[in-house]
């Protein structure tokens, strides 16, 4: 039997830095599914403000916080797919930011902000549905590189 300081010596470096990252995702997936359990259990508990406040502002928390869910979610399906893959893809970190727009654009709208700052978000929330289309479209699963149809 070799001393373990002789074989983690032979061990490659690559395989140290692949298990190391799937500890660290590991504690980011166990992370995550704690905070949508938490989140989860914050949303149920502000229907309570359904009792004390107007229906309006009640159902504005809720949504907002649903949304908001919603986004933790794709975080967690862009964190799954690193680890099942190896590899980020962009459509899920789009859709990610996608739903914390939608989110602010929501929460601005109850708050009854003007027209130009709507404008603003519109534009983002316009060249991030681009930028959607495109990773779709030219992704190297697709079959067909953005080289080819050059």
């Amino acid at each position: 039997m070799q001393p373990l300081i002789s074989r983690t010596a032979g061990m490659d470096l690559t395989a140290w830095w692949i298990k190391g990252i799937k500890l660290v995702l590991s504690l980011l997936i166990l992370t995550i599914l704690l905070a949508l359990t938490g989140g989860v259990i914050k949303t149920l508990l502000d229907l309570t403000l359904l009792l004390h406040n107007p229906v309006e502002v009640a159902l504005r928390q809720i949504i907002i916080d649903t949304l908001i869910l919603l986004a933790v979610v794709e975080v967690f399906k862009t964190t799954l797919t690193y680890f099942s893959e190896g590899r980020v893809k962009v459509t899920f970190i789009v859709d990610t930011i996608l739903v914390v727009m939608l989110t602010e654009v929501i929460s601005e709208w109850f708050k009854g902000v003007h027209v130009e700052q709507f404008a603003i978000l519109g534009v983002i929330l316009l060249a991030l549905a681009i930028i959607r289309v495109l990773a779709v479209r030219f992704s190297p699963t697709h079959g067909e590189t953005a080289a080819d149809v050059l």
